[in-house]
């Protein structure tokens, strides 16, 4: 593990406003947690960036951390959870977790929100630079929404680039009803019907939210079974193969306290009939205030795929979400087709790269590089389903080489 210096202090004085915005990096989550739950329990701020969650992935990922608290005439103001990687040899300061974070806000209080504006991005820029420069060789922050619920980020006007994922959300009614009346609201009942009606032929099902830690656990599992049999149809890799990233969201399922807001919670349509007890689909949600995130789904589709168990999951906990408060279901980063059926709201995300050496800088331009390429790639319908087509062909000959694995 890299040792890391307790803390450096970097000053800003803006000229247009009478602001001096400090900084101090820390290579402890303990040493700011009281100000760090402060801050997060602003439903503004990304659930992603909440100390508990935090805390999982670094007992058990162990990257070095590099916690910037940022303070305005001594008040605090902010703090950007950072962990250091190396990522060909280019040390990466990057939001904790990145990999598995939805949306990424950091943690920043409506005091200094309101005030940003009156603080130049290039003095923020200054401070960050002299702050982690013997640190890391690139700041990476991923996955920032520049305008969400109304609000402007407060580090919009840094130099960004567009991620080439959008987010897709769903603004839920009081009710069923009023949420899909945007929607084609006749489509999606007749859909919800026949669904239902399809798994009752066969036996029926039960909506079920894991409970107990055993029950929790147990579906913990059985969903990386699924995944990992998904990814491998599809040719993809499996982002969560490695034991560290399963401990982290078995973590993630022991910090539920009971309350409304919780990291992780899973809900599953349990079979009845031929297939009595098997799971056919499996879905993760986080809830932070009114705001429901999905963080992950799979399916098992050799149980009666033509009843589209997941799709009907979807159905149940956006319900649920209604009944309980909820004001925006949010299916996460990545086009798929269910997500826009679902969805009316469409968030842009930025990546914010700042380069601190000048193998960062090259880092930056590459990664500014690639990410453009995968956009414009994304936003061109036809070579976006040609390089899908191509992949599921190649996938395809591999299963039915001699020398595939099994």
């Amino acid at each position: 593990m890299q040792a890391l210096r307790p803390e450096t202090t970097a000053v800003a004085a803006a000229d247009a406003a009478p602001l001096r915005l400090t900084l101090k990096v820390h290579n402890s989550m303990a040493i700011v947690e009281r100000d760090w739950r402060l801050l997060e329990s602003d439903p503004h701020n990304s659930l992603h960036q909440g100390f508990d969650w935090c805390s999982a992935w670094v007992k058990t990922h162990g990257h070095p951390l590099a916690i910037v608290e940022g303070r305005i005439d001594g008040v605090m103001a902010f703090l950007l959870p950072l962990e250091i990687q190396r990522q060909h040899m280019v040390r990466c300061a990057q939001f904790i977790a990145t990999r598995f974070t939805n949306f990424n806000s950091g943690l920043f209080s409506a005091d200094f929100r309101a005030k940003a504006a009156a603080l130049p991005a290039t003095e923020i820029a200054a401070a960050l630079r002299e702050a982690l420069s013997d640190q890391a060789d690139l700041i990476s922050l991923c996955n920032i929404p520049l305008d969400w619920r109304g609000e402007r980020h407060p580090l919009a006007d840094l130099a960004t680039v567009e991620n080439q994922n959008h987010a897709f959300q769903l603004p839920l009614g009081a009710d069923m009803e009023q949420t899909i009346a945007p929607l084609n609201a006749k489509r999606r009942r007749k859909k919800y019907r026949v669904q239902i009606r399809k798994l009752e032929s066969a036996g029926g099902f039960d909506h079920v939210q894991a409970r107990s830690a055993r029950e929790k656990a147990q579906l913990l599992e059985l969903f990386f079974v699924q995944k990992a049999a998904r990814f491998k149809a599809f040719g993809l890799p499996n982002v969560f193969q490695a034991p560290e990233t399963q401990a982290f969201f078995h973590m993630l399922l022991d910090l539920d306290r009971g309350g409304s807001d919780v990291p992780l919670e899973l809900h599953a349509i349990r079979l009845k009939g031929e297939h009595d007890g098997k799971i056919a689909a499996i879905a993760g949600l986080s809830r932070k205030g009114d705001h429901v995130i999905c963080q992950f789904g799979s399916i098992d589709d050799t149980l009666v795929p033509e009843a589209s168990p997941g799709e009907l999951l979807f159905w149940l906990v956006i319900e649920r979400s209604c009944r309980n408060g909820a004001a925006l279901f949010d299916f996460g980063v990545g086009d798929q087709d269910y997500k826009r059926s679902w969805c009316t709201q469409e968030t842009v995300h930025h990546d914010i790269l700042m380069p601190l050496t000048a193998s960062g800088r090259l880092a930056a331009l590459a990664q500014r590089s690639v990410t453009r390429t995968k956009a414009a790639i994304k936003r061109n319908a036809h070579l976006y389903g040609l390089l899908q087509r191509l992949r599921a062909q190649a996938t395809t000959a591999s299963s039915k080489s001699p020398d595939a694995d099994d």
